[in-house]
């Protein structure tokens, strides 16, 4: 059963991983490019940007693919630990994630053009993974136990980290709102759809597993 959740937690992350990796640069890579040009053009560095370019491009596939199959593993065992399975229930996790490792820290920490310098860089990754800890537990204990002291504790969990607050500050950063509404919309949206795809795949799978 092991081997089998570790190839089903791979298959999935490998789909999710290649789709959000498609999304990315159809709809997060040209507002990324375009961020660049106001910063580079007045110095005539458009080569170092299209050279940029093609870096991230095959960093990116290799680390939406590793973040994938990471996730998957998380989400394959959390599937198998709470006996759900079939795509719904996949589906309803792989939102649960979304909100725990995406949403959720991103209203103290909204998506971050790559490159940007910020202050206090660890205590902001402590707060990101308190963060992502304290809403999953939080929606655990309101959504599976459903018992009103588990309620309450699940509420105040949620509510913690921005009650604490975002250590550390962003460096100037020259580029347009727009384009940072942009940004922060278009990585909320791809990566939705690569948590829902992620739930999905992995629900029908740990439905084929569980019934052999």
């Amino acid at each position: 059963m092991l081997v089998r959740v570790i190839m089903a937690a791979i298959f999935a992350g490998l789909i999710a991983g290649t789709l959000v990796s498609v999304l990315q640069f159809q709809f997060v890579m040209p507002i990324i490019l375009e961020a660049e040009l106001h910063e580079y053009v007045a110095h005539d560095h458009n080569g170092e940007v299209e050279a940029n370019a093609l870096q991230r491009t095959i960093l990116t596939i290799i680390a939406n693919l590793l973040a994938g199959v990471a996730f998957a593993l998380l989400l394959n065992t959390a599937l198998v630990l709470a006996r759900d399975e079939g795509w719904r229930a996949g589906a309803l996790w792989g939102l649960g994630g979304y909100l725990a490792f995406l949403l959720a820290p991103s209203i103290g920490l909204p998506p971050e053009f790559p490159g940007v310098v910020v202050e206090n860089i660890f205590t902001r990754q402590l707060w990101w993974i308190g963060t992502a800890i304290a809403t999953a537990a939080g929606l655990i204990l309101i959504l599976r136990i459903r018992k009103l002291p588990f309620v309450f504790t699940g509420i105040i969990l949620l509510g913690l980290p921005h009650l604490i607050g975002v250590p550390g500050s962003h460096a100037p950063v020259i580029t347009p709102n727009l384009l940072l509404s942009a940004f922060t919309h278009a990585i909320l949206l791809t990566n939705l759809a690569f948590w829902i795809v992620l739930g999905v795949v992995s629900g029908l799978l740990q439905e084929r597993l569980l019934r052999k």
